[in-house]
């Protein structure tokens, strides 16, 4: 029984040995990983609430839309902005209130909203879809060199059929036809064949001139300048004969 005891001494007095070196440690490990926790719970809660706040701002910016109260849905916008920028709805809340103001004929407005979504927006496809459509209002402004510059920037695989075509619709109005052409059939190559946009997009290249329509458009512009200088060199001498006509006696 006595060596009993003294066993039981000896491990016990080991125990507080080792406690006295690694006790310390232990301590502050387990405090770390206390608020490790705490505070990746706390994250969840703060993104949570976050996100519920700007859910519901969002919320009220789409009902504005709707309900096409551009005073509410521009208080909303301003909130979301300020207080929820780095989350989802903000770009999203955007894109709506800039249909909003281009549908009321304010695109100075649209593009402003839109080009907030390019500078801020965490996912590819929400600026994808902000180039476009500012890309679209710069077009309407006969920006054209403008919108092939805002088309030209990286954009994901999925929008390639949409931009090329939206870049023919630019050069086409910018007079470049060849170009033109050149975006149409880029556009179709891309776009899904069961798609029915691709009817579309085939009008709009049926309708642009093809290389050959403008060579001969230019050589009949230059015989017809010709002509007009022919005629004008027999006007001012009356005396010169057009060549192949007998001169009078």
């Amino acid at each position: 029984m006595a060596s009993y005891d003294l066993e039981e001494q000896d491990q016990l007095e080991e125990l507080k040995a080792w406690w006295a070196r690694w006790g310390g440690v232990i301590a502050t490990a387990l405090v770390i990983g206390a608020l490790v926790v705490i505070g990746i719970q706390g994250w969840r809660w703060w993104t949570n609430k976050r996100a519920a706040d700007a859910s519901v701002l969002y919320s009220a910016v789409s009902e504005a839309a709707r309900t096409n109260n551009s005073a509410k849905a521009k208080d909303a916008i301003a909130e979301l902005t300020d207080r929820f920028a780095g989350t989802g709805y903000a770009p999203r809340a955007e894109l709506l209130y800039a249909k909003m103001l281009y549908d009321a004929g304010d695109r100075k407005g649209a593009s402003a909203q839109l080009a907030w979504v390019i500078d801020h927006a965490t996912e590819d496809e929400l600026k994808a879809i902000a180039r476009y459509r500012l890309a679209a209002i710069q077009i309407d402004e006969k920006q054209y060199d403008a919108a092939l510059a805002t088309l030209d920037a990286k954009h994901p695989a999925a929008f390639d059929g949409l931009y090329a075509d939206l870049r023919g619709d630019a050069l086409a109005a910018a007079g470049r036809s060849a170009d033109a052409r050149s975006a149409y059939e880029t556009a179709l190559a891309k776009i899904d064949p069961k798609s029915q946009y691709r009817a579309y997009v085939q009008v709009k290249l049926d309708s642009v001139p093809g290389a050959a329509a403008a060579d001969a458009r230019s050589a009949a512009q230059a015989a017809g300048n010709a002509a007009a200088a022919n005629a004008a060199t027999a006007l001012s001498n009356p005396q010169a004969a057009p060549s192949g006509t007998p001169a009078k006696p």
